[in-house]
């Protein structure tokens, strides 16, 4: 069984950065590919990046954030440049063991955090 907790979420002008921190329990953290969702009012939940070696990001912000993770002290973290106000949303991290090809769709992660809110004024 896996914990998430998500923090670092909170209101920045467009064009500003946040940095999300996502604290997981577990030994085998090392282990998971390690995601991140975001879902706005009225919107389906959306993949944001996921890392387990590598990493991987969508198309919508390539090239603005940057996920990384501490193996030694279980974190993922996503750092948030250029934020937009479309970026505006809760957001989630996500877990599932090993790594799947299938690591943008949210059915494949079995653990999830409470996800915290991002808001972005413009």
């Amino acid at each position: 069984q896996v914990q998430l907790v998500e923090s670092g979420g909170g209101l920045v002008q467009a064009g500003g950065s946040l940095r999300l921190s996502c604290a997981a329990s577990g030994r085998t953290f090392s282990s998971y590919t390690m995601g991140w969702f975001r879902q706005a009012p009225g919107k389906e939940r959306e993949f944001v990046a996921a890392i387990y070696s590598d990493s991987y990001y969508a198309a919508s912000v390539k090239g603005r954030f940057t996920i990384s993770r501490d193996n030694s002290k279980n974190m993922v973290y996503l750092q948030m440049n250029s934020l937009k106000p479309e970026d505006t949303a809760v957001y989630y991290c996500a877990g599932r063991f090993r790594f799947g090809i299938y690591y943008s769709n949210e059915n494949e992660y079995a653990y999830w955090g409470q996800g915290t809110q991002v808001t972005v004024s413009s």
